[in-house]
């Protein structure tokens, strides 16, 4: 059987609609119900059913299914111990992260990479962490920088696994003539009364923030929903508005706004996730390594913790 139309079978037992699969795969929704043809004239048995606006798997699809996950791990299986034989760290890996964590640890990994493994290449993708571990099932990328506001630690994958690589702190960025950059704290019941600018590149961010919110007793006035941080900060210096932010994000050289931390404290605990099984190949084992030294390098100059 061909190992393509298995991992379809797979996507399409996740995600549950073809669009959704095609999105995942980077395929037309036809391309997906034409693989799913093919193996359903393949076997001689029909594996999937519509319901409602989705499909969902015949009985002969789900004994399939068990088949197909344990045919794909055993070939990553051998994929991972035949690298291990090979000395020489060497080909093409694939990393995602998003981008507060991704300006701050993705191009130290990848120069000190380049310097140790001259012939390992490491190609990146800006995604979000949702999209990332998409992207990882589909076999797309090799690794994915995560964290766990978007992806609690009981919300994995079975078939994804993690090493921890940092925490980081979340700030509040103010215009510089703020009453409260003045201070080294700031209260998040202090800012009731401010206009927010939120960066809604993560929806699961917003409704963090929404919810502490919420719970410190108010409703932020949310006047502006951008879709970077670029516009954010720009409204923020221009006394438009004020926001939260990353530690990391809050890291760089940013003169013309005051970044203050935030009291309660809250953090998030980011982290590397692969497929499972497969971080003892060589180059997801390299990769992994400087990226946690990336990060040590980080806390050492102390600028989140």
């Amino acid at each position: 059987m061909d190992l393509g139309r298995l991992r379809t079978l797979r996507e399409l037992a996740i995600r549950q609609t073809m669009a959704a699969v095609a999105q995942a795969l980077l395929v037309s929704p036809s391309a997906v119900s034409q693989q799913i043809a093919l193996l359903e004239e393949e076997t001689g048995s029909q594996l999937v059913e519509r319901r409602g606006r989705g499909v969902r798997l015949t009985a002969a699809g789900q004994k399939l299914l068990v088949h197909a996950e344990r045919i794909i791990t055993e070939i990553e299986a051998a994929k991972t111990e035949l690298a291990e034989l090979k000395k020489v760290v060497s080909g093409e890996i694939r990393l995602a992260a998003f981008p507060s964590v991704a300006a701050v640890l993705v191009p130290d990994t990848i120069v000190a990479l380049r310097a140790k493994h001259p012939l390992l290449t490491v190609k990146f993708d800006e995604l979000e962490p949702t999209e990332s571990l998409a992207a990882l099932r589909a076999w797309q990328i090799d690794a994915a920088l995560i964290d766990d506001l978007n992806i609690p630690a009981g919300e994995l994958d079975i078939n994804v696994e993690t090493v921890p690589v940092i925490e980081d702190v979340f700030h509040v960025m103010l215009p510089r003539a703020h009453r409260l950059a003045r201070t080294s704290t700031v209260k998040l019941k202090d800012l009731q009364a401010e206009q927010w600018a939120i960066d809604t590149a993560s929806p699961t961010y917003t409704q963090m923030i929404i919810g502490l919110c919420r719970k410190a007793g108010f409703e932020p006035v949310i006047v502006a929903r951008c879709g970077g941080f670029e516009v954010t900060q720009a409204l923020t210096e221009a006394g438009c508005a004020i926001s939260i932010i990353p530690g990391l994000r809050a890291s760089h050289e940013m003169t013309h706004v005051a970044v203050r931390k935030l009291l309660p404290e809250i953090r998030r605990k980011i982290a590397v996730a692969t497929r499972k099984g497969e971080q003892r190949q060589p180059k997801l084992k390299v990769l992994i390594e400087y990226i946690r030294a990336s990060a040590a390098a980080y806390k050492d100059r102390k600028l989140i913790m």
